[in-house]
């Protein structure tokens, strides 16, 4: 029997390792995914949940989603960027468990190529709240 998909996603989570994290990852679902590289499919948006527990207070939190290809990080745009209108209530408390939840729209217009998807959380100092990684493949 083949792992289930969260369970997968889980254990190829890559933590981002050039940062102290100011919160640690309890669980990241990205769906749908069932197979790691994710196939992402060009004009479709795919739910991202991470719960992670913080170890700071921030009043905010904001989102940077990267494309890493050849160890260069391209900026991803994402629809809303705002942590707080993100499942997580801020202020951000110590101590805390928060789910966080967004999408990540797959332009048309991206060019199908294998590549890592990094995905940051910041808080008001912007230092690391969370980052993970996933391979994706990016196709029509």
């Amino acid at each position: 029997p083949h792992p289930p998909p969260l369970l997968l996603a889980y254990l190829l989570l890559e933590r981002a390792p050039r940062h102290r994290a100011d919160g640690s990852i309890q669980e990241v679902n990205v769906s749908p995914c069932p197979t790691q590289p994710c196939l992402l499919h060009k004009g479709t948006s795919y739910s991202i949940n991470v719960t992670f527990a913080s170890k700071i207070e921030s009043q905010g939190s904001k989102a940077r989603v990267y494309g890493e290809m050849l160890h260069v990080d391209i900026p991803f745009p994402i629809p809303e960027p705002d942590g707080c209108k993100s499942g997580i209530q801020c202020p951000i408390q110590k101590g805390h468990s928060y789910s966080y939840l967004n999408k990540l729209p797959v332009k048309s217009e991206y060019p199908s190529i294998k590549l890592i998807v990094k995905w940051e959380l910041v808080d008001d100092q912007d230092q690391m709240l969370f980052c993970w990684k996933i391979p994706v493949q990016i196709t029509s």
